[in-house]
């Protein structure tokens, strides 16, 4: 956990963050599907950073693209949505299992490739909530560089 004072307030607010195993607790997604390894500064349902550590063994590499390895966008969106979704049923604070509906993707914008050797991080902030769906603007950034971004919607349903 980090301590960092809210804007306009000398009080210390203090951010979560969320390991692989926690990660895999609050996700029905494993490997080669889980796009996402630790979630970090997170904010209630407001606000965190996913960290994705792009490898050469990872499968899609195989075929995108022979040579000269890129990571698919709609993984990067995915991942986007992963990490929105563990901050979700982090929220959520309940004893019942939950699984995470993606609902929506809307603005995707790809900026850069993302590459083996990368950092990955995917800035989220939510936009809204009602009820049991959620809405977030991401941000995927490598080396503080925007290399994508999207707005993403999911349902949490009760397992």
């Amino acid at each position: 956990m980090s301590e960092l004072p809210p804007e306009g307030q000398g009080e210390a607010k203090v951010l979560q963050s969320a390991d692989i195993q926690r990660v895999l607790a609050c996700l029905p997604h494993r490997y080669p599907f889980l796009l996402v390894d630790r979630v970090e500064q997170i904010d209630g349902d407001l606000s965190c950073v996913g960290i994705k550590n792009v490898t050469a063994n990872e499968p899609h590499f195989q075929g995108h693209f022979p040579g000269n390895p890129v990571m698919p966008g709609v993984l990067i969106i995915e991942g986007m949505a992963q990490t929105a979704g563990v901050v979700c049923v982090l929220g959520k604070q309940s004893e019942k299992p939950s699984l995470v509906y993606f609902m929506t993707i809307d603005e995707a914008k790809f900026r850069r490739p993302v590459v083996p050797g990368d950092v990955l991080e995917y800035h989220m902030t939510r936009l809204n909530r009602r009820r049991n769906m959620w809405w977030y603007k991401g941000e995927a950034r490598v080396r503080g560089e925007l290399v994508a971004e999207a707005k993403v919607g999911a349902m949490i349903m009760e397992g």
